[in-house]
This record gives structure tokens, C-alpha cells and sequence, in this order.
């Protein structure tokens, strides 16, 4: 299945890696291994595997077990799950930080769109995490929706003492990118940007963004990239199809896929201090 165009539609040598990818998720439960492998005959180097509560952080970095060299994992507390995180649990998200296969704090942040969990306990847990990350060294995978400026502002008065920070599937304005910017965050772009339909103001910003500060993701299962010729059957997204989200960045910045694959490549295992 890795030949398939879908999978691999132009020629490209360099390796990809996908810094998010939901492999615990239910929608990968019969097939994940068949998965992985099309992922690395797609070229996907590495995968980082998201936490977003404690059952999904633990699981993902047992997967990390059973992939050794081909997947790493975060450990964290959606907003969404913000109202269920007790000081215990926090305390376990801290002893898996301290797993050489955990590589950030996170999936972490704030979510203002469904607010799911109430807006003071998300900016609670936020700067809880926040804490987590300055206290070990560990980089932060960044979760931002209709925030305004309130997830820049709290990242702000931690800034100075965390590593690396990358914002997640970016989706913001051209004000909210400037100000991560200049906060030093690194940019997750997913297929999002493919998106005719919400995804224009991303495609005018995407060359905006330095070099040195891109990254790409799927966040499979979701966002399945809607660039994909030949459409597939189903709505699955997966981190073979990676290779869509660097295309569409490479016509948009002007460049090659090889270079796009290349220097998020880097990015990448500069901030997971990847092997």
C-alpha cells in the first residue's frame, strides 16, 4: 500500500517526520500496525504520538514500546479534559516526563471554542503543565482555539523559563502568529491548510512563517487533507499522509517538497531532542 499515489504522490527523498499524531485513538484500534508501516514506506521518519489525558498519555508512550525507534509520545492534559485533572494527576503525567520515550508536556493549552471544561480551571491546568515543562526542560505541544490573546498572555509570563514551545495545528490570525513569533514558538501546520473552504487565511500565512520555526503534522485521525488526488473512500487521516500537507506548503512557499520534508525534518528533532 505504499506505493499507492495517495500515499507518495510525486517523488521525495527526504525522510518527514509527523510531530502529531493520534495513534491511540479508537479509529486506529484493528489495523495500527499496518498503519506504522505505511507510514515509514511514505517516508514518515518518525512519529510523535499525542497524549491528551493520563489513560491516553500512558498508552501512547507503551506504543512507543512496541515501535522502538519510529515513534515517541507527549504527555499531557487537553483543555478538554482540564474540569478531570487532579493534583495526582498531574503528578503521573510527571512521572512519565521522566520516560526517555516522552519527549513534551502536552497536549496542553486552552480551548475557548467548545469549553468543554470551564475557562478558569483550562488556564489553571494550563500554567500547571507550564510548570511541568520549566521544571524538567521538556518542550510543550501547545493546544490554541478562539483564545484571543489570554494563551498568549499566560505564555508569556512563563516564556523565559521553558525550552521550546510549538503551537499545535495552527489555525490563527496573522496577529496571533506574529505574537508566537516573537514568544519564540515553533508553528505546527496539519492539513487544515489543504482546506479550500477554512483554510485560506493559513495558506496566506504559511510563508510567513521562518524557516527555522515550521514544523507539520497530520493530528490523524483527524483533518484528512482535502488535496488528496485520488480522493480516498474514507475520512481516516493517518501519517502516510503527510506528504499532502508538506506539498501544499512546498507551492506555497515556493519550494520543493524534498526541501520543505528537509528542514521541518530538522526542526523537529532539534525541539524533541530526537536521536
Amino acid at each position: 500500500m505504499g506505493s499507492d499515489p495517495i500515499y507518495r504522490p510525486s517523488h521525495i527523498l527526504a525522510p518527514m517526520i509527523d510531530i502529531g499524531a493520534n495513534l491511540v485513538n479508537t479509529a486506529f484500534r484493528n489495523d495500527l500496525d499496518a498503519v506504522i508501516s505505511r507510514a515509514r514506506a511514505a517516508g514518515v521518519r518518525h512519529i510523535i504520538v499525542t497524549g491528551t489525558d493520563l489513560d491516553s498519555s500512558r498508552a501512547a508512550h507503551a506504543l512507543c514500546a512496541r515501535h522502538e525507534g519510529m515513534l515517541s509520545a507527549t504527555a499531557g492534559i487537553h483543555p478538554h479534559d482540564a474540569k478531570d485533572a487532579t493534583d495526582a494527576t498531574l503528578q503521573a503525567i510527571l512521572g512519565l516526563l521522566d520516560q526517555p520515550e516522552v519527549r513534551a508536556v502536552g497536549e496542553t493549552g486552552l480551548d475557548f471554542n467548545r469549553n468543554y471544561s470551564p475557562r478558569d480551571i483550562q488556564e489553571r491546568v494550563f500554567e500547571q503543565q507550564l510548570e511541568l515543562a520549566a521544571s524538567t526542560g521538556m518542550p510543550v505541544f501547545v493546544h490554541e482555539r478562539d483564545t484571543g490573546t489570554r494563551l498568549a498572555e499566560i505564555l508569556a509570563r512563563h516564556r523565559a523559563r521553558l525550552s521550546h514551545v510549538v503551537i499545535h495545528c495552527f489555525t490563527g490570525t496573522g496577529e496571533m502568529l506574529e505574537r508566537f513569533l516573537d514568544l519564540d514558538c515553533h508553528i505546527g501546520i496539519t492539513g487544515w491548510v489543504c482546506d479550500e473552504r477554512r483554510g485560506s487565511e493559513i495558506q496566506e500565512l504559511v510563508p510567513r512563517i521562518p524557516e527555522d520555526r515550521l514544523m507539520i503534522e497530520t493530528d490523524a485521525p483527524f483533518l484528512l487533507p482535502r488535496t488528496i488526488e485520488p480522493r480516498p473512500k474514507e475520512r481516516r487521516n493517518e501519517p502516510a499522509l503527510l506528504v499532502w500537507v508538506a506539498r501544499k506548503i512546498a507551492a506555497l512557499r515556493g519550494e520543493s517538497i524534498d526541501a520543505v520534508a528537509g528542514y521541518t525534518e530538522a526542526n523537529a528533532r532539534r525541539f524533541f531532542h530526537l536521536p
